[in-house]
């Protein structure tokens, strides 16, 4: 089969056609530059010597296992290295060292490989010294000092429940009579619904690094995938130390709101679109208090929405902010006035601005970018694209709908359309960009 002439790829940082800078106003910004300044691939040798490093890397890269018949669609193709250890005797590390880090940091390490695509690879090394397989992931996101492998990855790490999973947690297999078989580590970025059955997924795997939704534990020996939580979290961050007890409910006839459950600030990561936590429904409701009920049809509830994100810049421009201080996504200065009710309120006078449309990105008439079509992403692009799936014949995965929530079934009928255009891989992941939405409509 001929190779396709397009694929849908994700526009560089710095693209600047007119979707990419609408969604870089109303999207997170990240934290830290692109990493892809940083892509020289070392061998293992030289990233020994150059880094100092004292772990030995395996010698050889193991082969690309054959496709297991009957696995689903999106189950990665990831093998373990050679079965020597990776440092110390039988696979233990020499000495234990967890440097402190947040959740928040963690996902923004893993936000950056996943931006910058980092090619999967057993044997070589991205730019920041850690390698570009599974568990070199995990350790570059961890911020370990050297390169661990499934193997040794517990040992960094407490096992936890699945109810108590969070963003910057683990899910870990290892397969010790076969480490090339099955073995996989990915970082739990957050529920992508309130049933608890597929979550958002950061991991390195064939062709690049990615973040997809994915079901709970695993496609494959997900009742061998155990979690973990990453020993040196920071002090305060959530998930160290136990919750504190909640504040009791104001009398009914009291009309006090109701107090705040915590007050430290979760980080970032909490915040934005495919978000679902009590920390989005805690920002809504000390919004409200501050004169942003009218951006909210009905909630606030722990679903991230536009609301939260239009109701958080009305504050922020209170505030006298503008620019990139009032994107809308609140950061630790914001939560710190809303938690101790500083700084000034939503004026109620001010007419609330239109919710701006997003513009054609990429220069595809129509297409409003893949932020409309990530897990947990509500809007009416998604129930237009399901509609014309429908119409070109690419909607046996639906069951009811199409509606305006993304989910599994849009994505499954999306990779079918990819497929029949005779795209295969990263280019045909079920997620639609502008290419797909030009054949799509056209």
């Amino acid at each position: 089969m001929e190779t396709p002439v397009f694929e849908d790829i994700d526009p560089a940082n710095d693209c600047d056609c007119p979707g990419c800078l609408h969604w870089r106003r109303v999207l997170p910004r990240p934290t830290a530059g692109h990493p892809a300044a940083a892509r020289a691939v070392i061998i293992a040798a030289a990233a020994t010597t150059a880094l100092g490093a004292v772990h030995a890397a395996p010698a050889f890269a193991a082969p690309h296992a054959p496709a297991r018949p009957g696995a689903p669609a999106d189950e990665p193709d990831t093998p373990q290295g050679d079965k020597a250890p990776l440092h110390g005797a039988g696979g233990r590390p020499a000495g234990v060292k967890t440097p402190p880090t947040t959740r928040a940091d963690i996902i923004t390490r893993a936000k950056q490989w996943v931006a910058a695509r980092v090619p999967y690879s057993m044997s070589a090394y991205w730019g920041d010294g850690y390698r570009q397989d599974c568990s070199g992931f995990v350790s570059m996101a961890w911020n370990l000092p050297g390169n661990e492998w499934t193997g040794s990855l517990d040992k960094y790490g407490m096992r936890i429940a699945k109810d108590d999973l969070q963003p910057g947690d683990i899910l870990l297999f290892h397969n010790p009579a076969d480490p090339e078989q099955g073995s996989h580590v990915v970082i739990f970025g957050g529920w992508t619904d309130y049933t608890h059955t597929y979550y958002l997924a950061y991991e390195e795997t064939r062709p690049h690094a990615r973040k997809q939704a994915t079901p709970y534990a695993y496609w494959s020996h997900a009742n061998r995938y155990v979690a973990y939580r990453y020993k040196g979290l920071a002090a305060g961050t959530p998930g160290t130390e136990p919750e504190p007890e909640p504040k009791p409910e104001p009398e009914p006839d009291s009309g006090k709101p109701e107090a705040p459950d915590v007050t430290s600030y979760p980080g970032a990561a909490y915040f934005g679109p495919g978000a679902n936590n009590k920390y989005v429904t805690q920002l809504g409701r000390m919004l409200v208090e501050r004169g942003a009920g009218r951006y909210y049809t009905s909630g606030p509830g722990p679903r991230w929405t536009d609301a939260d994100r239009r109701a958080t810049q009305a504050f922020q421009r209170a505030q006298g902010w503008r620019g990139g201080d009032a994107d809308g996504m609140p950061g630790r200065q914001t939560w710190t006035l809303l938690i101790t009710g500083g700084g000034k309120d939503i004026d109620a006078g001010a007419a609330i601005p239109p919710a701006p449309g997003p513009p054609s990105s990429h220069g595809v008439p129509g297409y409003p970018g893949r932020a409309m079509f990530r897990p947990g992403a509500t809007n009416k692009y998604v129930t237009q694209l399901g509609k014309q799936l429908l119409k070109k014949g690419f909607g046996k995965y639906y069951t009811t709908g199409p509606g305006p929530r993304w989910g599994e079934p849009d994505r499954r009928n999306v990779e079918a359309f990819q497929r029949a255009q005779g795209w295969r891989g990263g280019a045909a992941d079920g997620y639609p960009g502008p290419e797909t939405w030009r054949r799509l409509f056209s």
